[in-house]
């Protein structure tokens, strides 16, 4: 039974510890390569920056199938952009939440969400000759003449057959560019275009003309939107929170292994060893799992969750210490006290899990981030408790390393 014990503990510790390290620095195996946690989970808004958008709809009775269709429309605009991991999503029942990390011009990002999107070719006469839905492709191209940045369309079959009409007719002349009711340029007519291609020429700078070309690409949008709540974050306030959120995470961390490791001894060194398995299942979960944005009320919620794991290891300690005052063997005392925290500990977690899945579903944005962060940590927590600590402390006590009860707290 000892050489087994030891053999569990030992080879249990250094997988604890080798997760923990590639966790933290990463792994490159030949070709093969872990990257660190630092470089895999997606930062929210408060942490790296950006632009928070919340569009209302501003029409009354809008079916579920068109907000829906929106939120897709508006998702094609923002990541016609080119940033990274954009959240686009609906709140409530009438809102649309969008959230860009690394845009800091509201403005930019309004012109590009809020725009109704309606493209329309309009002749002399004010007559309509094509309109958004005759576009087949829109891109960013450079006018051969004057090197500026212009819109290229490309037309579907029946949007080429009208437009090729229409240079025809308007030959010399001029035909207006709208989008929504802002003119964007009236160029004029130099020779039929039969081809179904046409080029939008006014933009001032390659970003503008990518923000035209992406509205028109994803098509106009069903309903009108009115923005709501419009917040910018810098990035030096996201870049100062990384390291302060780290430092007081670390800190804190620190300071409860080291109180557990001094005041429970053996047991507390279990603990530190559970909390490292805690901290890399929430990671994993966290990060390869759903994939979630972490942000600062998200931090919180995992901090507030990493005292609850290390809450149940002390209702767990402590009925052990007082089954072994009652002068039980070390084995037995470990399972009996187990046994009788076990009620406690799923009594205070179900608890905890019931108030963030209320949080989850009826709360918005940094409420939701707090509570899926809670309820992925206490699940973890409750795990860790009841499963490794157990596993690893009756390793240790089967290895007969020590077995003085008074290393154990009693």
């Amino acid at each position: 039974m000892k050489t087994r014990g030891r053999i569990y503990f030992i080879v249990t510790t250094l997988l604890i510890l080798f997760l923990s390290y590639v966790l933290v620095n990463g792994l490159t195996l030949g070709d093969y390569q872990v990257k660190p946690l630092s470089k895999i989970v997606k930062l929210g808004l408060d942490l790296k920056g950006g632009v928070y958008v919340e569009e209302e709809i501003v029409d009354q009775n809008v079916s579920k199938d068109t907000i829906e269709r929106t939120r897709d429309l508006i998702e094609l605009r923002v990541n016609s952009l080119g940033v990274s991991e954009p959240i686009v999503a609906i709140t409530g029942s009438n809102r649309i939440r969008v959230e860009i990390p690394g845009i800091y011009d509201p403005k930019a990002a309004l012109e590009q969400i809020g725009k109704t999107g309606r493209l329309r070719f309009v002749g002399p006469n004010n007559d309509e000759i094509i309109t958004g839905k005759d576009v087949k492709d829109a891109t960013v191209g450079v006018d051969q003449r004057t090197n500026a940045p212009v819109v290229q369309l490309k037309l579907n079959q029946e949007g080429a057959k009208k437009f090729a009409e229409a240079t025809q007719k308007y030959l010399g002349k001029q035909i207006a560019i709208y989008m929504d009711e802002d003119l964007v340029s009236a160029p004029t007519v130099q020779s039929v275009i039969p081809d179904g291609e046409a080029i939008i020429t006014g933009s001032k700078n390659v970003e503008e003309a990518k923000r035209l070309a992406g509205i028109i690409k994803s098509g106009a949008l069903p309903v009108k939107l009115n923005p709501a709540t419009i917040r910018a974050i810098g990035p030096a306030l996201g870049a100062e929170a990384i390291p302060t959120s780290l430092k007081a995470a670390t800190i804190g961390i620190a300071l409860v292994m080291l109180f557990m490791l001094l005041y429970y001894r053996i047991p507390g060194l279990i603990a530190d060893l559970a909390l490292m398995v805690y901290m890399i299942i929430t990671a994993l979960v966290f990060t390869v799992v759903i994939k979630a944005t972490l942000t600062l009320p998200g931090i919180a919620g995992l901090l507030l969750s990493i005292g609850m794991a290390v809450d149940a290891n002390v209702l767990i300690f402590e009925r052990i210490k007082e089954e072994l005052k009652l002068g039980k063997s070390l084995r037995t005392a470990i399972d009996a006290g187990f046994r009788r925290a076990f009620t406690s500990i799923l009594d205070s977690n179900v608890t905890t899990l019931i108030a963030g899945f209320v949080l989850f579903f009826i709360g918005t944005g940094a409420v939701k981030g707090f509570a899926l962060t809670l309820i992925i940590g206490v699940l973890s927590s409750m795990f860790t408790a009841i499963t490794v600590t157990r596993f690893l402390l009756k390793s240790f006590v089967n290895a007969g390393w020590i077995t003085n009860s008074k290393f154990y707290g009693a």
